[in-house]
């Protein structure tokens, strides 16, 4: 038969209703001969899923749209673990770089809408935008990172940045370190994310002075920003760096400047990305419980969680801190 097989054509070959060949077929109803007779019977006509047809009879895509800046490498990370947590449960993600531009996550955001994905996991660039919005109800909306304030009733998984600013800058402080180059993501500052706005607060309580420069979240990108910390006889002596991303790009910056790790200068990272403990030195960042915050951000496309789940990151102490020389 020529063009695409259809439903009715399968229930034909079976001998079944179309509603007993679709529960069959889903496994939901029918004797286990059936459902087996259902199957192969779909595979020998060549009977494929219309996701429209689907969509329109259900109401569900069976899609969520994951989105994030890839450029950082951890949340190119994050975004794989998502994927595969939501390819278990039967859904498929549909993956959008949103480039560390609210003008691209907008972009992204009316893609989504216009899809009629069933729910979206992000990490925002801009949790504070109105374009969160065109994300209706029937579209559950998980942040992870930071909650969206403009669109009331979206999930959320947060991180507990205070702690893991207060435990990096202690740490270092500690080692005898005094000024502290902050290494920050160049994204916009809402009050939705408050590692930045809590580093300036934290380091005066902790006694440190704290030299604050954004960068891009790609790595070559941020580069030339992490050197611009590095020169000058009053260079910090130690810099963190709000992604490991960033802290790549300050070993690459130390070395052309002619710095050694940790002796001439200490660097602490966020993330803990899979790479941190295979650089030289090993990097000493801050670590995620990854498939703990995976499993929370993807219970929450079926209701939120009360109260929000919050993640406190853990120092990992690796060979690139160390007390300042002299």
């Amino acid at each position: 038969m020529p063009g695409r097989r259809t439903l009715q054509d399968l229930a034909d070959a079976a001998g079944l209703s179309l509603a007993a060949t679709s529960y069959a077929l889903r496994g939901i109803r029918g004797s286990a001969a059936t459902i087996a007779r259902v199957r192969e019977l779909a595979v020998e006509i060549g009977y494929t899923v219309d996701p429209i047809a689907r969509a329109l009879a259900s109401g569900r895509t069976g899609s969520v749209g994951v989105s994030g800046s890839l450029r950082d490498l951890w949340q190119q990370d994050f975004s794989v673990l998502l994927t595969r947590a939501l390819r278990s449960r039967g859904r498929h993600a549909t993956i959008a770089d949103a480039d560390a531009d609210p003008a691209q996550e907008r972009l992204i955001v009316e893609q989504f809408a216009a899809q009629r994905v069933d729910g979206v996991l992000v990490s925002p660039v801009d949790p504070t935008a109105d374009y969160w919005r065109l994300l209706g109800p029937e579209t559950a909306v998980v942040a992870i990172g930071d909650a969206l304030t403009s669109r009331p009733g979206s999930g959320s998984v947060l991180f507990d940045n205070r702690y893991g600013v207060e435990t990096a800058l202690a740490h270092l402080a500690g080692l005898g370190h005094h000024r502290i180059g902050l290494l920050a993501p160049a994204l916009p500052t809402t009050p939705g994310r408050p590692a930045q706005l809590l580093a300036a607060e934290v380091a005066a309580a902790t006694g440190v002075e704290l030299v604050e420069v954004s960068a891009p979240a790609a790595t070559a990108d941020a580069v030339e920003v992490a050197a611009s910390l590095l020169t000058g006889p009053d260079r910090p002596t130690a810099v963190f760096c709000l992604s490991d991303s960033l802290a790549f790009a300050t070993y690459r910056a130390a070395r052309q400047a002619g710095l050694r790790l940790p002796a001439d200068l200490s660097v602490v990272g966020y993330d803990d990305h899979q790479l941190a403990a295979l650089v030289e030195p090993p990097l000493t960042t801050m670590a995620w419980d990854e498939d703990a915050m995976v499993e929370a951000a993807v219970a929450q496309l079926d209701g939120p969680r009360d109260p929000v789940p919050m993640f406190r990151p853990e120092l990992i102490v690796r060979g690139s801190t160390a007390g300042p020389r002299g």
